[in-house]
């Protein structure tokens, strides 16, 4: 830990998720929010309603689809890394959290920054991501831009 942080849970061992980890965990998410961008994409991308709205301008409806299947995506992680079990889905299957670098729960806000920072990884060719293969903390780049951490507790011999 750096100078002036302090562990909400002093009686364990915190473990930082490793890159590995992460990976199965978005690949989890993935899959969860797969069968929603599909109807995204069935219902925006070319079918009837949002089609015919824009009077069959295919490249309009696609350009809306995405839109809403990156907010669906933002706002999922945000939603359930600022909640409760600090963890999508995916990250709660692999028993590993995300927290503020004190060990406390993120805000919505927070988790909505922390998120919207993985398209700068994204936009530099992944190296964002690759980031936390020689950070000390394991720290990627959106974890650093927002200044959390993505943790595995366990407890103490």
């Amino acid at each position: 830990m750096e100078q002036g942080e302090i562990s909400i849970f002093p009686e364990e061992t915190v473990v930082y998720a490793t890159f590995w980890q992460r990976f199965a965990a978005a690949f989890i998410d993935g899959m969860i929010l797969l069968i929603p961008n599909l109807l995204i994409g069935k219902f925006i991308g070319g079918d009837r309603f949002f089609y015919d709205l824009m009077e069959n301008n295919v490249q309009a409806s696609s350009v809306i689809g995405q839109a809403l299947q990156a907010a669906l995506a933002l706002f999922y992680s945000a939603a359930m890394e600022s909640g409760n079990a600090q963890a999508t889905v995916g990250k709660q299957a692999l028993g590993i959290r995300v927290t503020s670098t004190a060990g406390e729960r993120i805000t919505f806000s927070n988790a909505l920054g922390r998120n919207a920072g993985k398209w700068v990884s994204d936009i530099i060719l992944l190296f964002g991501y690759f980031m936390m293969l020689w950070d000390e903390r394991n720290q990627a780049l959106h974890d650093r831009m927002a200044g959390t951490l993505v943790v595995k507790k366990q407890a103490s011999s």
